[in-house]
């Protein structure tokens, strides 16, 4: 399986994980509980889930290819998004219409995606998982940057412009 298709089907995964209650999986939900599977696996496992590329955003790391990747589910008659109100604001749900494609996650890779869909959907409301997923690493990236798996290693502490400059030519390398 291609990685745009793995990611696909690991978006279908975790919508379907939350399809019982909709109210739990809202966009910024999702794209965290992607984010922390990935960093998660490339921690763990030493590789990511997906391969997905990761960007800033304001409220925490977002999948690159999410919304393609949502508008070809909703074409397929997989899942779809809806806009509803919560509070005083608009947010995401997304119902499923199938069981995404069985077999896409190994065991090991499941095990990291569940514990975190668990961890990102009781645990936490979109306001703490966005304000929890602005760490060292988020904060180290400007808006719209790519953030590589790799910075799962990264320790927390003041960051130079030397180190910033040399992590921009890194990445420009590793684009190339």
């Amino acid at each position: 399986m291609d990685e745009h298709s793995k990611f696909k089907a690991l978006v279908h995964y975790v919508c379907w994980k939350c399809a019982d209650d909709p109210t739990q999986l809202g966009a910024v939900k999702l794209n965290k509980a992607l984010w922390l599977s990935d960093l998660a696996a490339y921690y763990q496992l030493g590789r990511p889930i997906t391969g997905s590329r990761y960007v800033k955003r304001q409220f925490g790391p977002v999948p690159a290819a999410i919304m393609p990747v949502l508008r070809e589910l909703h074409a397929e008659g997989s899942v779809t998004a809806r806009q509803v109100r919560h509070f005083k604001n608009w947010k995401t749900e997304y119902s499923v219409h199938r069981e995404p494609p069985a077999g896409f996650l190994g065991n090991d890779e499941k095990q990291i995606v569940d514990q975190w869909v668990e961890y990102v959907c009781n645990e936490h409301t979109a306001k703490s998982i966005s304000e929890a997923s602005h760490d060292h690493i988020w904060k180290a990236a400007d808006i719209g940057e790519t953030i590589p798996h790799f910075t799962v290693f990264a320790q927390p502490g003041e960051i130079t412009d030397d180190e910033r400059e040399w992590a921009k030519l890194e990445l420009e390398e590793m684009a190339q």
